[in-house]
């Protein structure tokens, strides 16, 4: 796997299976004869529980998909962690209902004998930038926003994220938390809506905008360059070219991604 995983979900089962639900839940179309590559890895455990990663960004929030539909196969609990955002998401799901936890995620996957790539084994290692999320959401207002995540059963506290009317649409950022999977949600119940999601490093040196309509993502801009995109690509958003240009252009304050 080239890329630092940005999500993950930790399931019980025998990992040949766990990779063959998976592609039939996230790419239930997919043709390994199309030379299409599948957008996760299942690395397995020591024990019973495996691990399923991700690092595509336009694939964050895949792990909850998945995580929903294992958990009504299976007794045991199995949990999502997304690690595209921080502070990074933890949820536990048993028959398809959802709880939000507060604990270490990478405790916990070696806990279950399935640690997470990428965790840094010494002190003197590098720490890794931490990646955080806002969307530009076209042709919603926050008061519709909020109505459709009650409807859905948002299982985050008030002041988790915030939602903020601004002249160019809805702003989504993160309050006590990140925005999780807010602005799939708002994509998917309101269709006519066009949301920008951005994913990006303090220093902007990871930048990554997926375009989203009716929930699915239409196009993706990168940078660095994505090596697999599973999205057309595009070389500019809204016509700006650089991630600081783009963020003016969609209104969202790049210091937001600064301030860690």
């Amino acid at each position: 796997m080239s890329r630092w995983p940005l999500w993950a979900v930790l399931a019980p089962g025998e990992p040949a299976r766990l990779e063959s639900r998976a592609q039939a839940i996230v790419m239930p179309d997919w043709d390994e004869e199309d030379g299409e590559e599948l957008p996760f890895e299942v690395i397995p455990g020591s024990g019973r529980y495996h691990a399923i990663v991700g690092t595509d960004p336009s694939d964050v929030g895949a792990e909850m998909q998945l995580a929903e539909e294992l958990s009504l196969e299976c007794d045991e609990p199995v949990y999502s962690i997304e690690r595209a955002n921080d502070p990074w998401s933890v949820m536990s799901w048993r028959n398809g209902a959802l709880e939000v936890l507060e604990v270490d995620p990478e405790s916990l996957a070696e806990s279950l004998g399935c640690p997470l790539p990428g965790r840094e084994k010494s002190s003197d290692s590098p720490a890794k930038k931490p990646l955080r999320k806002a969307a530009l959401v076209e042709g919603v207002r926050a008061e519709e926003a909020h109505r459709v995540l009650e409807e859905v059963g948002d299982p985050f506290p008030p002041g988790h994220y915030l939602l903020e009317d601004t002249p160019r649409g809805l702003l989504i950022a993160g309050g006590t938390g990140d925005i999780g999977y807010a602005d799939i949600t708002v994509s998917e119940r309101i269709p006519h809506a066009t949301v920008y999601a951005v994913i990006a490093s303090p220093d902007l040196d990871e930048f990554f905008v997926t375009v989203r309509r009716g929930g699915e993502g239409v196009e993706e801009f990168a940078q660095p360059p994505d090596e697999f995109p599973r999205l057309p690509v595009v070389s500019e958003i809204k016509g700006e070219r650089s991630p600081e240009r783009i963020l003016a252009a969609l209104g969202i304050p790049a210091e937001w991604f600064r301030n860690e």
